[in-house]
């Protein structure tokens, strides 16, 4: 038996995959991480925009006001910042194609913001009870635009057509354990056992990537990432005891979060400085 840890299984697996569908990889943006891209960027942008138009129409939305003005503000520096970067290095601008816009949610609840594939941003007036103020809240949203900037959506979906394809191969080779598991607990266990072990630690890659990349885009911006570590010191305080294990979550942990944003903030800093536009 050939000694292989997950990870490696992974690399292996999806590049197996990947090989049967159509040779796809491309690069994020800062990070030169490798990423896996068999869907259109195009056609999940055109399927956000839908989504996204579909949920404007059945959301409570505020039109008016301050802390609309402030989500508006800090997402056009951000527009204007992360298009005047990759001009400047010479690379090409991912956000180009995007049709940004922003919503704020009126809902109190929810402490939660998003960006769709394209730049579709929402808040949520739950969550500015906890960032408390700009720079906080420009953390949380340049950690949004950057799933969008990095393509992580593409990415998932592409995981999850090689994923469907290859429990099929993946059983084949493990002699059928992952279907007598099923017929054994339940229908879903093969792809439970895969989400576990291999989609969730991409999750979580994506997260902690999504960290990095929207530090950065904030430093661009002009606004203080000191305060980052703040705010994921009031996350963490209002998630106490609700965070799920961390092999179960999607997310790092709050704490593993902090311990990131500390040992990134000085180098990005110095490295991605407000930029002149």
């Amino acid at each position: 038996m050939y000694n292989i840890n997950r990870r490696k299984f992974l690399e292996y697996f999806g590049c197996g995959c990947c090989s049967l569908i159509l040779p796809s990889c491309s690069t994020v943006p800062i990070t030169e991480r490798k990423q896996l891209s068999i869907i259109p960027e195009s056609r999940i942008n055109r399927q956000a925009a839908a989504a996204y138009e579909n949920f404007r129409s059945k959301s409570k939305l505020i039109t008016t006001g301050s802390q609309l003005r402030e989500v508006r503000e800090i997402g056009k520096k951000m527009e204007i910042a992360v298009s005047a970067f990759f001009e400047k290095e010479g690379k090409v601008d991912p956000t180009k194609n995007f049709g940004w816009d922003y919503v704020l949610v009126d809902n109190d609840k929810v402490v939660n913001a998003w960006c769709m594939p394209g730049g579709k941003i929402a808040v949520y007036t739950g969550l500015l009870k906890v960032t408390k103020n700009t720079n906080a809240l420009s953390i949380v949203m340049g950690h949004e635009i950057a799933h969008a900037v990095a393509r992580h959506s593409v990415e998932r979906m592409s995981h999850a057509m090689t994923i469907n394809l290859g429990t099929t191969v993946a059983d084949i080779f493990l002699g059928g354990a992952i279907n007598r598991t099923r017929n054994t607990v339940g229908q879903n266990t093969g792809l439970d056992i895969f989400q576990l072990g291999i989609m969730n630690p991409f999750g979580r890659k994506q997260e902690t990537e999504a960290d990095y990349l929207g530090l950065i885009f904030s430093s661009l911006s002009g606004y203080d990432i000191r305060e980052s570590v703040k705010l994921w010191q009031r996350m963490s305080e209002k998630n106490k005891g609700k965070e799920p294990p961390v092999f179960l979550s999607t997310h790092p942990s709050s704490k593993k979060r902090i311990e990131n944003l500390n040992s990134w903030i000085n180098e990005v800093i110095i490295k991605y400085p407000p930029i002149k536009t």
